[in-house]
């Protein structure tokens, strides 16, 4: 069996930036043990996979290790193979996925992503997570991950977290955050329990990023920088219950998956 395979940098308007996807369209379902052998292959952060149906498309994702019910990056991916490779003539695209329907739509250079909104529930640190970290949180607040507040850009930039430490928390990932400089906020994203020790760029991290700091700054729209090694760029709207993420998206690799 020979499947289309695309990988794409996604929040990233050139090669070697943003966050890498592999993207596998699919004229049927696969079954899920060799969906995630796939994305065990290939060794990303995620693989999406999906399939055409009643004119919309039913999205999954998968780690290395396991699959998830959200994804950004990897959604801003599927969109973009959608859009530049599948000759897909509609203005917005409809994912039904495990968090429900998604909207993408195309403006510009830019795809428009539009997710839930996470909830912020106010809680306190763990003892093992601020000495995993190595920085006391100013604010701590949980949703599918933990949102970890800290005070400067400089110190999310210079963390060296202990990443098998993170690992005992039970949420999916730990979201470290700061005032920017440059932009409205700055993140760092660590998910080992998920199999990613540091995501590049998590766009389903500002689904709880964006209420945070759309709150606190006292403004809807807001530009924020995640300040991993290969970095990225991601615009927000807070809409109440919804958050619309934004960024480009290159494709870097075309090819076929042979099994």
């Amino acid at each position: 069996m020979k499947l289309p395979i695309y990988q794409v940098d996604a929040f990233a308007s050139e090669p070697f930036e943003g966050n890498p996807a592999a993207v596998c369209p699919l004229d049927e379902w696969l079954p899920d043990d060799l969906m995630q052998n796939i994305a065990m292959e290939n060794n990303l952060s995620e693989t999406a996979f999906f399939v055409e149906q009643d004119g919309n498309y039913r999205l999954r994702w998968f780690t290395p290790t396991t699959e998830v019910d959200l994804c950004g990056h990897a959604t801003l991916a599927s969109a973009h193979v959608l859009f530049e490779h599948l000759n897909y003539d509609q203005q917005i695209i409809r994912f039904d996925s495990n968090s429900g329907e998604l909207k993408v739509r195309k403006e510009g250079d830019r795809l428009v992503m539009n997710f839930p909104a996470a909830e912020l529930n106010r809680t306190e640190s763990p003892e093992f997570l601020e000495e995993a970290v190595g920085i006391p949180a100013k604010e701590l607040y949980r949703d599918t991950d933990y949102l970890y507040v800290i005070e400067s850009e400089e110190q999310v930039r210079n963390l060296d977290p202990d990443i098998r430490a993170m690992a005992k928390a039970d949420v999916r990932g730990i979201i470290v955050t700061a005032p920017g400089q440059d932009y409205d906020f700055v993140s760092r994203f660590f998910a080992p329990n998920a199999g990613v020790d540091e995501d590049p760029v998590t766009g389903s991290a500002h689904t709880m990023l964006t209420p945070y700091w759309s709150k606190r700054l006292g403004k809807k729209k807001l530009v924020g920088r995640q300040v991993s090694r290969r970095g990225g760029t991601v615009y927000c709207h807070y809409k109440e219950n919804r958050v619309e993420i934004a960024g480009e998206a290159c494709t870097i690799m075309k090819g076929q998956f042979k099994i």
